[in-house]
């Protein structure tokens, strides 16, 4: 009796042989290239395993460097007589023009030279809290009562006294700054951040320059700017020459904050673009120039620091408000030169909505 021929898709003689081809059928066994295949996956499956080990060890590596090497100088509590702590988080951040890290050459070069002391270029509040962020920058030349101290450089103890709000680091620092602010603003200070014109160019070039859009052309010999119309990209001595401009700005210092506030968000967005932070050649760098000339206070650590950082980058994305501090007279002159006196009412009621952290209203000079 003949066999039948097996059923198109059964188990018969002609269905093993037209399935026997396939690497993955059932029916024979694998070909050769089938099993290569599969010590392929398991190789590139070993190779993003060592990969990984490698980023981790990098990343925890890069950590512990960074954590070491935190220039923490900063006592908050120098001076006593606290405000009490508020809800949310208050960062100051300062631009100062500690040269440190620039040659003779290059001070000429990026106009920083001139004048003795230690200065401040910007000084901003930045409250983080239920409400998101708010950043108010503080004119150098605010109006506003200094603490008493001792006068190191005589022995006597000052007084408290009126002068610009920048003559208070120029006299005691940072320490000084802090508790001059704290005691116009009633508000607490739970973290401060410095850099130096060095760290802040040697950053802007390592992260390839910052782009920045211009509504007209800025040339400032003071400041060192000649800058056009338009969009471009920024280099090191661009970005702090545009930061520092203000003779052609029609408000002075105040439109002056608010490029400043523009700029240090634009800076943020670019060091934290994934082509910057998975590149060790700009990344490593970035990191380095930042640490030379960095100065924070004895209780900021990293998280602190990168929470700083993520708040200054939401300012391009609208997700921040930002302000300077509500002013009543721009130019008003002193025993101390021309000055900017802060309206007391707006002021006062933005530092309480900040020190409570609630809603900012918008009190604050756009």
């Amino acid at each position: 009796m003949t066999t039948p021929p097996a059923r198109q898709g059964g188990h018969g003689t002609d269905t093993i042989t037209r399935f026997s081809g396939r690497p993955s059928s059932r029916y024979a066994p694998r070909r050769a290239h089938a099993r290569q295949a599969k010590r392929k996956r398991r190789k590139l499956r070993r190779c993003l395993l060592a990969l990984l080990v490698i980023v981790v060890t990098a990343v925890g590596g890069t950590y512990g460097w960074t954590e070491a090497e935190l220039n923490r100088d900063v006592d908050l509590n120098a001076y006593g007589h606290r405000p009490p702590p508020g809800r949310g988080t208050n960062y100051l951040v300062v631009g100062s023009d500690n040269r440190d890290g620039l040659s003779s050459e290059e001070v000429e070069n990026l106009h920083a030279g001139g004048g003795g002391g230690r200065r401040t270029d910007s000084m901003m509040i930045l409250h983080t809290g239920a409400h998101g962020a708010t950043m108010v920058s503080l004119p150098r030349d605010s109006w506003v009562a200094l603490p008493g101290r001792l006068d190191p450089s005589t022995g006597k103890t000052l007084r408290t006294a009126r002068d610009k709000l920048n003559a208070a680091f120029s006299y005691g620092g940072p320490e000084l700054l802090v508790s001059t602010i704290e005691r116009n603003t009633g508000l607490r200070i739970d973290h401060y951040a410095e850099i130096g014109f060095g760290g802040f160019v040697h950053i802007v070039d390592a992260v390839g320059g910052v782009p920045m859009c211009l509504d007209r052309d800025i040339k400032d010999e003071k400041s060192g700017a000649d800058l056009h119309k338009g969009c471009q990209t920024l280099s090191g001595r661009q970005s702090l020459a545009f930061v520092r401009e203000r003779h052609q700005e029609a408000r002075g210092d105040l439109d002056r904050t608010q490029n400043q506030q523009r700029f240090l968000s634009a800076l943020a967005h670019r060091a934290a673009r994934r082509d910057t932070l998975l590149d060790p050649t700009a990344m490593y760098p970035a990191a380095r120039a930042g640490l030379d000339s960095l100065v924070v206070d004895d209780g900021m650590h990293l998280p602190a620091l990168a929470r700083l950082f993520r708040a200054m980058r939401s300012v391009s994305g609208g997700r921040i408000e930002h302000m300077n501090v509500p002013v009543a007279g721009i130019g008003v002159p002193t025993s101390k030169g021309n000055v900017v006196t802060w309206d007391r009412k707006k002021s006062r009621r933005l530092f309480a909505e900040l020190r409570d952290d609630r809603a900012v209203t918008g009190t604050g000079s756009k």
